[in-house]
């Protein structure tokens, strides 16, 4: 009876065993694989690129100009000349136009508002030849202030560099930090770039090829140096003098 019991058992062992690696020969394999697979498909949607998100926030934004109210135009139609026409965009943005109407075209380029004009009046005349020139419009400009002479807006006109928009500016007074000028520029409609430039080292050293050249738009803001801070608390007008302080 023993020897049966022992015989059973050890059949049972035998099945198990042959179960297990029959087993091991067929399921095991199959995970392995879609493991290896899914893997590296996982990993770049799970991180994004560091450089394509900094190229989104700071890619460069188009310097064409863009109509906005108060501009004027002349609107010159090649082949239909009784349409030619001079108008200014109104404050709600829309022009009207000789037997179109009313069209909106504030924010869009010389291109863009070209594209526009023939698109309305295609339902009037057939391929029309549209050509556009800006008679009055914003001049380009750049903004100053801080500690200046003359804080403002001025006229951006030629070539005009961070030191010589200063000069235009009125000059740096006696609170300005020379050190630490301000620059901001816009680079897109969510974004300004700002960059701090050492003009009294500039001019010390010499560097001009380090001037940047001011852009349309653009802000520079000088900011107050140290001495200016504290002169309210310095009791006498001297700064060397010395004095009591009232309780």
């Amino acid at each position: 009876m023993l020897m049966m019991k022992r015989t059973l058992l050890a059949l049972n062992i035998l099945t198990l065993v042959g179960a297990t690696l029959s087993w091991g020969q067929n399921a095991p394999q199959a995970n392995i694989v879609n493991a290896n697979v899914s893997a590296p498909s996982a990993a770049p949607s799970a991180m994004p690129s560091t450089d394509a998100n900094s190229q989104a926030q700071f890619q460069p934004r188009t310097q064409r100009y863009s109509i906005t109210a108060g501009d004027t135009f002349d609107v010159n139609f090649e082949l239909s000349p009784e349409f030619n026409q001079s108008v200014t965009v109104q404050p709600d943005g829309f022009i009207t136009l000789k037997g179109v109407g009313d069209v909106y075209v504030a924010g869009q380029t010389v291109p863009q508002l070209t594209q526009t004009l023939r698109s309305s009046y295609e339902k009037i005349l057939n391929d029309p030849l549209i050509s556009v020139v800006l008679k009055d419009f914003e001049k380009p400009y750049f903004t100053a202030s801080g500690q200046l002479g003359r804080p403002g807006r001025y006229d951006l006109r030629g070539t005009v560099t961070l030191t010589e928009a200063i000069a235009m500016a009125g000059g740096f007074n006696s609170d300005a930090k020379h050190s630490q000028v301000l620059l901001l520029r816009r680079v897109n409609d969510q974004w300004l770039q700002a960059k701090v430039f050492n003009v009294k080292e500039m001019m010390r050293s010499g560097k001009l090829g380090e001037d940047p050249v001011i852009h349309p738009g653009d802000q520079l803001f000088v900011p107050k140096n140290l001495l200016s801070k504290v002169k309210p608390f310095i009791p006498n007008s001297g700064v060397g003098a010395y004095g009591n302080i009232a309780p």
